[in-house]
């Protein structure tokens, strides 16, 4: 037999420069280099079950399509074989050696006009191989093309400057990579942590992926497959799998998109929101794939921030991935997903809200918080998120909900605004003073019970063209009516006295003391000044233990009809230290409805010396 002819070769300068920067910069987790193989591998074997289709010759056509990884911890290597297409002599220096017309120049020229790494894509370019000299001390490709009159050979390298290429009888088809592991590197030598690995990249991987033996890959990539042969149950097992739980989802969106990309995508809502009930911010679960391979599991700007309780897959065959494959760094990309994302889940919950009421109800329950925290902080999905909002309203019955989109469809002729009233809830809101002028005037009000709620209105501004307008504005202008409370006003020059007097005792606590027009049965009110610092917002800024001022200054409204500020009028002139208890009093419960209140402790004292007053012979 004649003695082999081993060729030595010079990697071109832009390889060494690749390589240099693989090993020493490129890739923060070393342990990538399994998953760029596996991928590689399976990439081979997909083009050889096409060459299967359309060629007659095959060399070794009994071959399995599949990927064989073998460790040894004695000899310190790990190995890598496919039997997909290989690759003849010519290819090998093609690929391996030189600029391959798959995009290693390309790779480099991009590197140099992104002033950086973080803008250039592995999937795009075709590197992935040399991320295997970050732990090795030598690689070694035996390989034989799929060509019958393909040579045996083996590539050899350590990735410092030069390859060896030489025959060597006996190649099965395809590839088989031994990586010679590092001194530093020995961990990848044991079968526990790649198998770990394995798991968690290429559990999907289309072709099967064997270590030392053993299956690794038998979970099947739910998201290619066809809607119409999913049944609910695999849904549910797949999520159960994917997140690592025992409870079902509570619903799920299954779709595929063409255009501006790719995209194969299983988005689940959970069962439960854990942010409900206080135990912190979650992060997201919507992990990126690529052609069944994980990119990363928690891509930064995949889906909004207000969506991070989603779990799921995201898979796009036209994905060019990040160099390291650890993050979606191109930022017109991620917007692209993103959008087609966000539109797509929006849709199902606009879907879901008409025809699902019900479900979608127990949905806004559990997750309203999180389109809420759209709305404030995405101004693209403002407006569709704002259609999406659901609250009680003076028209609804306890725990019945309408959407603005219905509030305006019941609006009276001639009303310009949707008005609103917050507080903690629905008694409060419905025995306070605020509503009675909507009442009276036939209007509905939604009711607000959580803090963020003003934040989002102050957010929207109006929905449908009509303004959302506070119930607590001082500025709130309604029409006139009729006037149906009992009993005669004030005379107006008492009451011009009184508001003056009032005035006059609080001082700069008020902004200004006025006969109301909007009273019926309640004594006083205080008007919001502040448009911005309500008291859903003041809440908001106590729970962030952000410094909060005292009581707000106020415009206090009375209601001259009623008999406690008759009798404040008359009681001002004949037992002035009383009038200032009781309206003290006043103040304060107008306060209080108005979730203005910061220090109530006084009150109670208050009472006891009003109390003692009165009782007084």
């Amino acid at each position: 037999m004649a003695e082999a002819t081993v060729e030595k070769h010079e990697f071109q300068a832009e390889i060494k420069q690749l390589l240099d920067i693989v090993v020493h910069s490129l890739y923060t987790d070393k342990e990538i280099f399994i998953r760029e193989l596996v991928s590689n591998a399976s990439d081979a074997l997909e083009k050889m079950r096409h060459l299967q289709k359309v060629e007659k010759e095959i060399f070794d056509d009994k071959l399995e399509l599949e990927i064989n990884i073998t460790t040894d911890d004695k000899a310190n290597t790990i190995t890598f074989q496919d039997f997909g297409v290989g690759m003849n002599k010519a290819e090998l220096i093609e690929n391996l050696g030189t600029i391959a017309h798959s995009g290693s120049k390309a790779f480099l020229k991009a590197l140099k006009e992104k002033e950086g790494i973080s803008e250039n894509l592995i999937g795009q370019f075709g590197v992935g191989f040399y991320s295997a000299f970050m732990v090795a001390s030598r690689v070694s490709v035996f390989t034989h093309s799929w060509d019958n009159n393909g040579e045996h050979l083996l590539w050899t390298s350590d990735g410092s400057g030069n390859f060896e290429i030489e025959t060597m009888e006996g190649q099965r088809r395809g590839c088989k990579i031994i990586v010679h592991l590092n001194d530093d590197n020995k961990e990848y030598s044991g079968a526990d942590k790649v198998k770990e690995i394995l798991n968690r990249y290429s559990k999907y991987v289309p072709f099967p992926v064997n270590l030392n033996g053993e299956k690794i890959n038998s979970i099947e990539a739910l998201w290619l497959k066809q809607k119409r042969s999913i049944k609910k149950d695999e849904y549910i097992e797949f999520y159960k799998f994917q997140t690592n739980t025992s409870e079902d989802p509570a619903s799920w969106i299954h779709f595929n998109a063409d255009v501006p990309l790719a995209i194969n995508a299983i988005l689940f809502v959970p069962s439960e929101n854990p942010e409900r009930w206080g135990f912190g911010r979650i992060d997201p679960e919507v992990g990126l794939y690529c052609k069944k391979v994980l990119i990363d599991a928690k891509p930064d700007g995949l889906l909004p921030e207000w969506l991070r309780f989603l779990k799921g897959v995201v898979d796009s065959a036209d994905l060019p991935l990040n160099i390291s494959r650890e993050t979606m760094q191109d930022s017109a990309l991620v917007q692209k997903l993103n959008k087609v994302l966000t539109k797509r889940f929006l849709k199902y919950l606009k879907d879901e809200a008409k025809k699902n009421p019900e479900k979608y109800n127990e949905f806004y329950k559990k997750f309203g918080s999180y389109l809420k925290e759209g709305i404030t902080m995405d101004f693209d999905h403002k407006d569709q998120l704002s259609k999406l909002l659901l609250y009680e309203s003076s028209l609804t019955e306890k725990d019945k909900t309408t959407s603005l989109a219905d509030y305006v469809s019941r609006m009276k002729e001639g009303q310009n605004d949707i008005y609103y009233i917050y507080a903690k809830n629905r008694k409060f809101i419905e025995s306070g003073p605020y509503l009675e002028a909507f009442k009276a005037r036939n209007l509905e009000a939604l009711f607000l019970y959580e803090p963020v709620d003003e934040f989002v209105m102050s957010h929207l501004r109006e929905f449908d063209g009509k303004k959302l307008v506070s119930a607590d504005q001082a500025d709130l202008e309604l029409e006139d009516i009729a006037d149906s409370s009992e009993g005669e006003p004030l005379e107006e020059e008492k009451a011009k006295a009184l508001t003056e007097w009032i005035k006059g005792h609080f001082g700069d606590k008020v902004s200004s003391v006025e006969m109301s027009k909007r009273l019926v049965g309640s004594p006083a009110i205080a008007l919001n000044s502040d448009k911005f610092m309500t008291s859903g917002m003041r809440s908001i800024m106590k729970a962030m233990n952000q410094e909060v001022e005292g009581n707000p200054t106020v415009k206090l409204e009375l209601n001259t009809r009623h008999p406690l500020i008759k009798n404040i009028s008359d009681l001002k002139d004949t037992n002035k230290e009383l009038a200032e208890l009781v309206v003290d009093q006043l103040y304060d419960n107008a306060l209080i409805s108005a979730g203005f209140l910061e220090d109530p402790r006084n009150i109670v004292d208050r009472v006891y010396k009003i109390l003692e007053r009165v009782s007084e012979k």
